[in-house]
């Protein structure tokens, strides 16, 4: 079983993200603060070639030409207590300057182009993937629950139009793509059309109706889920395409509504509904060897119910069935 990978707040992680750059540059001016003050307490070790005056504005103009190059001979030390200073003092804030800006050049830029790289490598060999539409709490959820179950986090890939979801994604190691996820073009630079399956929660029904509906075009035979939070919504996201609708409201309704039924029945719902209890769900194709079995036999667990033609059949109903070719089982495994 994969390490659970648990995901910060997004707003925390954002905040940490410029908090860090807010750091780099107060320690940048720190660093030119002190050069400057250094340089105008012992202003009457410099020289100016084109005056012969050191002013204010002087000072300012040195202390930078001097952090950041060489210099360019106008103005110099002539003492030796100036040049002394130069070369053990100001020459090692220069270059704790010059780190500070190579250290952010690479972690905003080159950092930044090789991840795109790689995630355009990744995107062009995605076959059978699951595309996850909307990274918000629910989407950050629903892959932290496809790699506790064992998704490969190269099969997965993200789609969102805000950057900071996208980098929390990136921090997973999913594939990724910014952008509107129901645009065609988005959609296709995924490659929906060779995915397994798409999960969309948009946190907007109109938008996750819509990113259905566009996939439902460009992928006929592709599974959609779609998490709808409207239950008037419902229907629609149906008739659009989603082959299942989850209302997260409806479903923590009964939840609460189990608790006054029982104080364990909420819990072993959570139970199935995860990959971290002690029991789960599953549900397969029926094995070639399992064909003419009675369906309470064939379960490695406990059979609940047999899908076949749009049909629900139980292995209590008055005529147990039997398990033909192509039948769907759904049942309660222990976990692996």
């Amino acid at each position: 079983m994969p390490r659970r990978r648990e995901l910060p707040p997004l707003q925390r992680r954002t905040w940490r993200d410029w908090h860090g750059l807010a750091v780099r540059i107060g320690v940048a001016f720190a660093l030119i603060g002190l050069a400057f003050a250094i340089l105008w307490f012992d202003r009457d070790g410099l020289r100016d070639n084109i005056d012969g005056h050191i002013s204010f504005p002087d000072v300012i103009y040195f202390t930078m030409i001097t952090v950041t190059t060489v210099g360019y001979g106008d103005i110099v030390p002539v003492s030796e207590r100036a040049r002394l200073i130069d070369a053990f003092l100001i020459t090692p804030i220069r270059v704790f300057l010059w780190l500070i800006f190579l250290g952010t050049a690479a972690e905003f830029l080159i950092k930044r182009s090789w991840e795109n790289w790689r995630m355009r490598i990744i995107q062009k060999g995605l076959d059978d993937h699951i595309v996850l539409a909307g990274f918000g709490r629910s989407g950050q959820k629903a892959v932290e629950e496809l790699l506790d179950a064992g998704t490969e986090v190269s099969n997965i890939v993200v789609i969102d139009a805000d950057p900071e979801a996208i980098e929390l994604a990136k921090a997973m190691g999913v594939a990724t793509i910014r952008g509107d996820s129901t645009r065609d073009e988005v959609q296709k630079a995924v490659h929906i059309e060779r995915a397994g399956s798409l999960i969309v929660s948009c946190g907007r029904d109109d938008t996750s109706i819509l990113t259905v509906l566009t996939a439902r075009q460009l992928a006929p035979n592709l599974r959609i889920a779609a998490a709808i939070r409207n239950s008037d919504n419902e229907d629609l996201a149906k008739q659009a395409g989603a082959d299942v609708v989850v209302n997260p409201v409806s479903f923590a309704g009964l939840l609460l509504a189990a608790t006054s039924h029982g104080e364990h029945l909420a819990e072993y719902l959570s139970d199935l509904a995860t990959t971290r209890g002690k029991v789960r769900l599953r549900e397969r194709t029926a094995a070639r060897e399992e064909i003419g079995q009675l369906l309470k036999d064939v379960s490695r667990g406990r059979a609940l119910r047999l899908y076949r033609g749009g049909k629900i059949l139980c292995p209590d109903d008055d005529d147990p069935p039997r398990v033909e070719q192509g039948d769907m089982i759904l049942e309660i495994v222990a976990k692996e």
